[in-house]
């Protein structure tokens, strides 16, 4: 497959250039095997080595330093985020169905409190700096801004429906996808008011977002094929690069300069330089599998780890098949 990026100036493109994007092996350790069920965003804890993915009913918890078998742990309604919190053994998760974040205690799996926020809470990010959560409530089209020490939401920032997942820039804004307006919306966190969005045009249906604070750009993963790399600074697109199919997160690595792309339908993980000069473009496209979709990176080791599991064809009407009993896995991926 050959993929490119395509210059965007003054709304309209106006050249191209040409990126390698040579399919090559990556290392593959064996799969993890965990139980059966749906499955979204997935988050490795560096601090105590645990992996851990958000399911429909619960969390998987992998305990990757012992090599003990993957648990269930708390107890949620259509899982989309989990995150470890800092300082704590509390991870934070959000709960669609119920319009709820609820806090897991990862030793034992007891829930340690229950917030009420918008309409399905879908993505969500950490201010460390600020001690609050940004939880994104998809058909809301809000963000609940949640106080962490006192585990209450503070704030409610409207944005418009269609929500998917955030990202916090260097400067405290927060941007967020939205997949119905084919734009980034943005958050300015000081006045906690909605900012300019970033339309993106030649994108459709974004979902993964991450931001690199070195180049202060936003990389976001259509639905179409493309990825869209934005300027946060100057809140305009800067072009389009051509990925597989059905992507759904933008893995960042900061320490190697580079984000990786799980797509689902093309099993396929590509990766895009962020060093040097100029626009980046995809330097590899690493064969997965289909289902892979999300993922999670060790920042120490570069290992990535990308939920699958094998799904019968869709029937007419289906966006996807059903889930093959027994198949649902973690890939471990040395993309190095």
């Amino acid at each position: 497959m050959k993929h490119g990026l395509k210059s965007i100036g003054w709304g309209f493109v106006v050249g191209m250039v040409a990126a390698c994007a040579c399919t090559m092996p990556a290392a593959r350790a064996a799969d993890l095997p965990g139980p059966d069920g749906n499955y979204d965003y997935a988050a490795f804890d560096q601090g105590t080595g645990h992996l851990y993915i958000a399911r429909a009913t619960s969390v998987t918890d992998y305990d990757l330093k012992s090599g003990k078998a993957a648990v269930s742990i708390g107890h949620i309604q259509h899982g989309h985020a989990v995150l470890p919190l800092k300082g704590s053994t509390d991870l934070l998760v959000t709960s669609g169905d119920d319009d709820t974040v609820r806090f897991i205690d990862r030793t034992d799996g007891h829930e340690t409190g229950r917030i009420a926020v918008g309409r399905k809470p879908d993505g969500a990010v950490i201010d460390e700096r600020h001690g609050r959560a940004f939880v994104i409530n998809a058909k809301g089209g809000t963000v609940s801004v949640i106080d962490l020490a006192s585990r209450k939401v503070t704030t409610t920032v409207t944005l418009k429906p269609g929500l998917e997942f955030p990202a916090l820039g260097h400067d405290g804004t927060l941007y967020v996808n939205n997949e119905d307006t084919n734009e980034i919306e943005t958050v300015n966190t000081t006045a906690m008011a909605a900012g300019p969005a970033i339309a993106l045009g030649g994108c459709a249906k974004p979902s993964g977002l991450a931001y690199d604070e070195a180049s202060d750009r936003l990389i976001a993963a259509c639905a179409n094929g493309t990825a869209a790399i934005a300027s946060a600074g100057r809140k305009t697109l800067e072009g389009l690069v051509t990925i597989g199919s059905k992507p759904d997160a933008v893995i960042l690595d900061a320490v190697r300069r580079r984000a990786y792309i799980p797509c689902g339908a093309s099993g396929e993980l590509d990766q895009i330089s962020l060093a040097g000069p100029g626009l980046p473009g995809v330097v590899k496209r690493i064969p997965t599998e289909t289902g892979a979709r999300t993922g999670a990176l060790d920042a120490r080791t570069g290992t990535l780890y990308l939920p699958a599991a094998r799904f019968t064809p869709p029937t007419p009407g289906q966006a996807h098949g059903t889930m093959i009993a027994g198949t649902f896995h973690v890939l471990v991926v040395n993309a190095s």
